[in-house]
């Protein structure tokens, strides 16, 4: 009887040892599968050299456009991205496949509207991107792409004069995107009637801090180009609406601002806006409602890509009825 008591406690010891065994085995499998840790992940050698941000020029009907995509690895293998057309915001791509060096991915129209997706399709040309965009309408453009600079900037700027862009009596130093303009300055109000052209600054800047005031009518919309490459949105978004990248005082697509900061249509507003290298700080009527923050690519609306070079600034016109009584620019030395 003794001995048979034994015997079960000797089994039941080796079952126990056992099933801890395979338990331990299963946790340690379970742990290998679920590494999230971006530090331990080896970069696909096919893919290694097409990971970063790209400025893209599209030829569309002789035209050169600026575009934008942006290519990331997700987990161990797929990739991942975003892409900004010449029109638009900042959209997410879920799958970018990969097969014989060339990579290709579809997205879905936004505000072009219509069926169907865009197919964007490229490779690696030596250090450069080359390719095809097809529209889901069946046209087919042709893109290069270089690898986006990172503006990174050794130490802070020492700001220079401040210079009054507008004059408060004509239109001087700004130029006009088309023939269809309707910017006229009215007692000292630098005033857009309706959606015609853009103005745009006869100077260029590299780094700066401007200040501007406007107002906007119930229902407008309008946005101000920092270097012609990056939006900072004007629209007569609700008080109460959450604060996205495509509402007031966002970076077009990009950035939310922390909060609403709007006080409505047909009020004079004011925003302040610093931007050194990528990192862009905005200040809305006295809120910091961006601190900092670094501005990934060229927005929709852009004049280029070229984001290495010095832009003008510019005032979407082509939306709605905007007005500016004071835009003063101070540029880093």
């Amino acid at each position: 009887m003794i001995k048979q008591f034994a015997s079960g406690l000797a089994f039941t010891a080796l079952l126990s040892m056992s099933l801890t065994s395979c338990n331990q085995a299963k946790e340690e499998k379970k742990a290998e599968e679920e590494v999230h840790n971006p530090a331990s992940q080896t970069i696909p050698e096919e893919s290694k050299d097409l990971l970063g941000r790209w400025d893209l020029t599209v030829d569309k009907k002789g035209t050169a456009v600026p575009s934008w995509i942006e290519i990331k690895l997700s987990g161990f293998a797929t990739l991942v991205g975003a892409w900004v057309g010449d029109s638009g915001s900042n959209r997410p791509i879920s799958h970018i496949k990969l097969a014989d060096g060339k990579f290709s991915f579809a997205i879905p129209p936004q505000w072009e509207g219509g069926e169907g997706d865009f197919v964007i399709e490229g490779e690696l040309a030596g250090s450069e991107l080359k390719g095809t965009i097809t529209s889901n309408t069946g046209e087919k453009y042709t893109f290069t792409g270089v690898k986006a600079p990172y503006l990174v900037r050794e130490k802070a700027p020492e700001w220079g004069t401040p210079i009054e862009l507008f004059n408060g009596k004509d239109l001087t130093g700004w130029k006009a995107s088309n023939d269809k303009s309707q910017w006229a300055v009215k007692d000292g109000i630098l005033t857009n009637a309706g959606a015609g052209a853009n103005l745009i600054t006869e100077q260029t800047f590299n780094d700066f801090k401007l200040s501007f005031e406007f107002r906007y009518p119930e229902g407008s919309n309008s946005g101000v180009y920092l270097r012609g490459r990056y939006e900072v949105q004007i629209e007569d978004s609700p008080k109460d609406k959450h604060p996205g990248t495509l509402f007031f005082g966002a970076i077009y697509g990009f950035l939310s601002p922390n909060e609403m900061a709007t006080l409505g249509a047909n009020e004079w507003q004011k925003f302040d806006v610093t931007l050194v290298g990528r990192l862009v700080t905005i200040v809305a009527n006295g809120k910091t409602i961006i601190s900092n923050q670094e501005i990934p690519g060229i927005t929709g609306g852009a004049l280029d890509s070229k984001e290495g070079e010095a832009g003008p600034i510019y005032i979407q016109g082509d939306h709605g009825p905007i007005e500016f009584r004071k835009i003063t620019l101070t540029p880093a030395k």
